[in-house]
């Protein structure tokens, strides 16, 4: 059989579909004769690298997985399973939707809100929380305009609909998410251990009956993994079939019945059926139970006549689920979806071989052993080559001292809160349904993750979405400790203790060496922040070709590992706000101020210099300030509020406690740093906190225990905002320009 010679008609086939030469040459190998073009479709959307992660795989591997909460760990069923406590296990994930956003924002970012649900209730979860990670291009551009109206609707019409709120996120804007967006979307649910089933993703049990469950299939979103792993070209809109459409209102229906399936114990396993369809769900529930499945294709509920072998396999439609029941409880699982209005069809059967047979009206159209399809199994694994990027030493170079500092710098804060990345997002965050099902502890008391309550308990979960793609591409292993510490940092400086990540990867071109550079170093920056703050990488999603090939040359976006992280607020009580809470309280720097303005918000959008290190950061005084942080939180009574320092620095991070409580702040900056860096500066491992001063003594013994750096900055006003004994205005002033300014460039 190896001496089999693929054909040149073969191999310009398979390129066509995206396949390399070699891989063509692989599977001649695998099948022991040349492929069909059923089969040839097969291997094109389970190699592509949206399904195999051929490219990434062999530094995905290096990330720590073990942790003191795990429960499922990466890779073994649909989403991880993370214990938070009082016998209740938390399930999450975040996947992107770039591409098909890019061509179709609404059903792109609303498919990838219904995709990432389904993860979660597939396992037998119930989602009680949404976050997405947003990018665009510059906001005077009508294309982000169009993007960004249409992602938003998507995500809010989808989500509300569906009746999970969206409970925090966050959303940049630069050039090089023009014409490639970034659409990342976070799920998180929750099920009691013990009580609540699990449902694997495994197919077992030869003889078992195959069920596909819910909508009909159609011809939308075709070869879709295959589309997610190429770049965008001018000709992209072409691929507008490969763009899914989504029902909300179906899959409410579809959650429903799943967990009262979960709950008969009928179900042997199951599968979401997103990425690559049919093809990707009966190839991985196979794979990973170690059996096979034989599957009439013909049997499929179609909504569109004619549709070919082919097309069935590779349709991407949604609200579709593979469900392997035990023989013998056909009827009693057709009783609960026939309750539920969903449609129930038997398409085949599990069978004892490692092999996958797929037949159209009794004839066998393709078939393939399943193992080599997948991830971990036969599918390929590339080391690419990296190469370090001329920018990188270039960034280096910069010199704070060419920077002048702006003799107005009221002027510049007005000038710098009205930028779109530092702008309130409320344009957007208004289009979302954040208090429907009532968990949501955030919405009327801000805290920097969002807190979601788990009722009947004294517990919450706190969760975010961070990343600073800037500091990645300026420097890719530092930036990404910033991202991965950032969330961590949130999430405690919110009362919580850091627990799990999960990440959504995404970055240009895996064949250009300097992407790939940028790819590897944020791994291993991951791996390094992850290992310090205990949170294991429980599994994600990784988006490769985020990039736009023009007339003009081609674009990659900025390297974006967006980081989801969990954390476990163990009592309420240890809940901490942003706003100030009382006139006359004293505002603490935890951290320490450096005269740093490297790759700023202030660097790059009020002196338009571009090219910058990422700013300070030091990994083991993040770990300490985040330790002292923990303790001054669970001494009760200690701290009246806190904030992390990021985005806009010091300034943005007072005003934002300002604009939340409707008091405002009287300061003294340090004479021994630049004013501007002091001000907009982004230097990290900083938190600002209020006392009460009557709490004062004892936030003082309590900050000498550790080493940690602390400053007294000034104190709380009624409203006004005082800087050097200046006066800066009423808070009002800014808020009014902060909550307006991304609704006036719209």
């Amino acid at each position: 059989m190896g001496d089999i010679k693929a054909s040149a008609a073969g191999v310009e086939t398979a390129k066509e579909l995206g396949l390399l030469a070699e891989e063509y040459d692989k599977i001649v190998k695998i099948l022991g004769r040349e492929p069909n073009f059923n089969e040839l479709s097969i291997y094109s959307v389970m190699w592509s690298e949206h399904c195999s992660y051929k490219n990434s795989i062999v530094w995905l591997k290096t990330l720590p997985k073990e942790g003191p909460h795990m429960l499922v760990k990466a890779g073994e069923e649909n989403a991880c399973l993370v214990d938070i406590g009082d016998g209740y296990a938390c399930a999450f994930k975040i996947e992107s939707h770039n591409h098909p956003s890019a061509l179709e924002p609404y059903q792109g970012a609303a498919t990838g809100v219904g995709g990432i649900n389904r993860d979660i209730f597939t396992m037998g979860a119930r989602p009680i929380a949404q976050l997405n990670s947003l990018r665009f291009g510059e906001l005077k551009s009508e294309r982000t305009k169009w993007l960004l109206k249409g992602v938003t609707k998507g995500i809010g019409d989808y989500g509300n609909a569906f009746g999970i709120p969206t409970v925090g996120g966050e959303v940049y804007f630069d050039k090089c998410y023009e014409q490639n967006p970034v659409v990342n979307a976070f799920s998180a649910g929750i099920m009691k251990i013990g009580e609540d089933p699990m449902i694997s993703a495994r197919a077992q049990g030869p003889g078992n009956p195959v069920f596909i469950i819910g909508s009909f299939t159609g011809k939308d979103g075709i070869a879709g993994a295959a589309f997610a792993s190429k770049d965008l070209t001018e000709t992209s809109a072409e691929d507008i079939p490969s763009v899914q459409v989504g029902d909300p209102f179906q899959e409410k229906i579809l959650l429903e019945a799943t967990l009262e399936l979960a709950k008969t114990g009928a179900v042997v396993g199951m599968q979401d059926m997103e990425a690559a369809g049919i093809t990707c769900s009966t190839s991985e529930m196979s794979a990973a139970g170690g059996v096979g499945m034989r599957i009439h294709l013909d049997k499929v509920p179609t909504r569109q006549a004619g549709m070919k072998p082919w097309e069935i396999l590779l349709s991407e439609s949604q609200e579709r689920m593979l469900a392997v029941v035990e023989k013998g409880r056909e009827a009693e699982v057709k009783a609960i979806l026939d309750k539920w209005d969903l449609s129930c069809e038997q398409i085949g059967e599990v069978i004892a071989e490692d092999n996958l047979e797929y037949y159209w009206h009794g004839e066998l159209c393709a078939q393939t052993p399943a193992h080599p399809l997948v991830l971990g199994g036969g599918a390929p694994v590339y080391y690419r080559e990296h190469r370090e990027p001329a920018y990188f030493n270039e960034y280096k170079n910069f010199d704070i001292n060419s920077i002048e500092v702006p003799k107005d710098l009221k002027a510049t804060a007005k000038q710098l809160i009205s930028h779109p990345n530092i702008a309130s997002k409320r344009f957007i965050f208004t289009q979302y349904n954040s208090m429907v099902g009532t968990v949501n502890m955030s919405t009327n008391n801000p805290t920097d993750a969002a807190i979601v309550n788990l009722k009947d308990t004294d517990r919450a979960l706190a969760m975010t979405v961070d990343c600073n793609s800037r500091y990645v591409h300026a420097d890719p292993e530092i930036g990404t400790m910033i991202a991965v510490s950032e969330a961590a940092r949130n999430i405690v400086v919110s009362g919580g203790v850091p627990s799990a990540i999960t990440n959504c990867l995404n970055f240009g071109n895996p064949y250009s060496p300097e992407v790939y550079w940028q790819f590897v170093n944020a791994i291993k920056g991951m791996g390094r922040a992850c290992e310090k703050f205990q949170t294991p990488v429980t599994g994600g999603n990784v988006s490769f070709y985020n990039q736009t090939v023009l007339k003009g040359g081609t674009e990659p976006i900025f390297p974006t590992p967006t980081i989801g992280m969990i954390g476990i607020v163990e009592s309420k009580k240890h809940i901490t706000s942003i706003p100030f809470k009382a006139k006359g309280d004293l505002i603490y720097m935890l951290g320490e101020n450096r005269n740093d303005i490297s790759s700023s918000q202030y660097l790059v959008n009020i002196h338009g210099v571009e090219k910058s290190p990422a700013p300070f950061f030091s990994l083991e005084e993040e770990y300490s300030l985040q330790e002292q942080m923990k303790m001054l939180i669970r001494k009760e009574g200690m701290i009246a509020s806190a904030h992390d320092v990021s985005e806009g620095g010091l300034f943005v991070a007072l005003l934002e406690k300002s604009m939340s409580s409707g008091f405002g702040f009287d300061i003294t900056t340090d004479s021994a740093i630049r004013r501007d860096a002091y001000l907009f500066g982004e230097s990290q491992s900083r938190i600002i906190v209020s006392v009460a001063q009557e709490a004062e003594d004892d936030f003082i013994d309590l900050m000498m225990l550790n080493g940690v750096e602390f400053d007294l900055m000034g104190h709380v006003t009624k409203g006004s905002i005082r800087i050097d004994d200046v006066d800066w205005g009423h808070v009002d002033e800014y808020k009014g320009l902060y909550d307006t300014a991304i609704e006036k460039a719209l």
